[in-house]
């Protein structure tokens, strides 16, 4: 203890001289590589271009971020990927509570297993399909620079980039990958065979999510035209919630959902404080999901997104509770807990473009679009037991093309290109989706039976009860 001490206090001693000299030492330092540069250039080049040479080299030093500030940089990338990671415990909750409690084990199983088959398919296949670089078998669409990860020793450095590792790069995409599947699960949930789902999920983590976000984050023909879409409002929510909606018309409604007459009957979910409990774990993650999202430290641009953020996560709040109020004739909890996601993916696109009243207003339009939703998903017969569709889909289309509406990027132009790239990757995962689902289907069949779906699946896929002490166990 006593070394550790003394150890403490050297660290302390050296951090105010540092702190007290660094910057004169920084700047003697730039001035001793200006005058070695000038002076091997003094010996090797024509007297006309040492003074380019040695700016030039300048530039280089200068362009290279420091030891301290890139570890810094890195280390944020590392806690935002770790705040994304609990974002799946966020939606085992909200998953699990706002379904029955019959059903809990096998939500909760699915939403443990899909990180662990996301981080597996995204580096063995997903992250090198998503980032070709120049491996472009059709360019701008379609590269894969190969099976696997690996780093040489430049993947260690700046040299990479200047925010983060190889490393870091790939668990923070790999988190991002495993979202996008776990939207599809609570669409689906209730009914879906659990060995079908998680095919499903492997595939489209393998494939349809990293092929669809080369087009923008890969640099792909989107990028190129100009699309934007800061941290997955479209590439990471609305592709999730293509493939919910593929998913949810090939399974059909539960069982006793709609009545005859046009009636539809509520299924309520057996822990809203479970659900509450896990909105708040995503809101929390989202510090991470759009604040990761800068890809650097910059305190600037980190600080006025997870300002952005929230603002429009408490507006989606306030929108979804008013429409509740009015349209429900009641303040509806699930509904603003769909509010406050809701605005957190209207953010996600433009979330370092906005200003107050900007990401406010996104917000307060998303909590309100959320319950509209909700309510029309219904009327058309569409069960999704979570409003997975509305918050995720809906919310995510309605936040990309805010980009265009809104903030540092507004125009017409930039409008009609964020509509464009809705519509390529709406046509491009519902389609790829569906005719996953409906091969699964012929294949492993895709819905439990009725014996099943009514008993809870909890029995019928796991043998097991998530509240034994608190509910007949079935004997059979």
């Amino acid at each position: 203890m006593l070394r550790r001490s003394k150890y403490l206090a050297s660290l302390a001693a050296v951090a105010l001289v540092t702190a007290s000299g660094f910057l004169p030492s920084v700047l003697h330092a730039q001035e001793a590589v200006v005058e070695e540069t000038t002076a091997v250039v003094e010996e090797s080049a024509p007297p006309g271009d040492v003074t380019a040479a040695a700016e030039e080299a300048v530039a280089e030093e200068d362009a290279a971020p420091s030891i301290e500030l890139f570890t810094v940089n890195n280390l944020w990338m590392m806690i935002a990927a770790a705040l994304v990671f609990i974002m799946h415990l966020g939606f085992a909750c909200v998953e699990s509570g706002l379904c029955r409690s019959k059903n809990c084990v096998n939500i909760l199983f699915k939403n443990s297993l899909i990180p662990g088959i996301g981080l597996i398919t995204y580096a063995f296949i997903g992250f090198n399909l998503m980032y070709p670089g120049d491996f472009q078998f059709i360019p701008g669409w379609f590269g894969f620079a190969g099976f696997g990860i690996s780093a040489d020793e430049a993947g260690l450095t700046s040299e990479y980039n200047v925010g983060y590792t190889y490393w870091t790069d790939f668990l923070f995409q790999g988190m991002f990958a495993a979202t996008a599947a776990t939207i599809v699960s609570g669409a689906v949930a209730e009914r879906v065979k659990l060995h079908t789902f998680l095919i499903f999920s492997t595939i489209f983590v393998a494939v349809a999510y990293p092929l669809a976000g080369s087009w923008k984050w890969g640099g792909g023909w989107l990028n190129d035209m100009g699309f934007y879409d800061f941290a997955g409002s479209t590439l990471v929510h609305s592709v999730g919630g293509w493939g919910a909606l593929a998913g949810v018309i090939v399974l059909g409604p539960r069982l006793g959902k709609y009545l005859p007459g046009g009636k539809v009957k509520p299924v309520l979910g057996h822990s809203m404080p479970l659900a509450t409990i896990g909105v708040f774990l995503l809101w929390l993650g989202w510090f991470g999901f759009n604040g990761g999202s800068v890809l650097s430290a910059d305190p600037g641009l980190v600080s006025l997104t997870l300002v952005t953020t929230c603002l429009a996560a408490s507006a989606g709040a306030i929108g979804s509770m008013i429409t509740s109020w009015v349209v429900l004739k009641k303040p509806d909890l699930s509904m603003t807990l769909n509010g406050i996601l809701a605005g957190l993916v209207g953010i996600t696109a433009g979330a370092d473009q906005m200003a107050m009243g900007s990401s406010i207003l996104i917000g307060l339009i998303a909590g309100v679009i959320v319950v509209i939703s909700v309510i029309a998903f219904d009327k058309v017969k569409l069960d999704d037991p979570v409003g997975a569709l509305s918050v995720h889909l809906v919310c995510g289309i309605w936040g990309t093309l805010a980009v265009g509406i809104f903030g540092a990027m507004a125009g017409a132009g930039q409008l009609w290109v964020q509509f464009v790239g809705v519509v390529a990757y709406g046509v491009f995962t519902f389609f790829f989706a569906l005719i996953v689902f409906l091969i699964l289907k012929v294949i492993f069949g895709l819905r439990v039976t009725a014996e099943e779906e009514v008993g809870g699946l909890d029995i019928g896929e796991h043998g097991q009860e998530a509240y034994p002490d608190f509910q007949p166990v079935s004997e059979s």
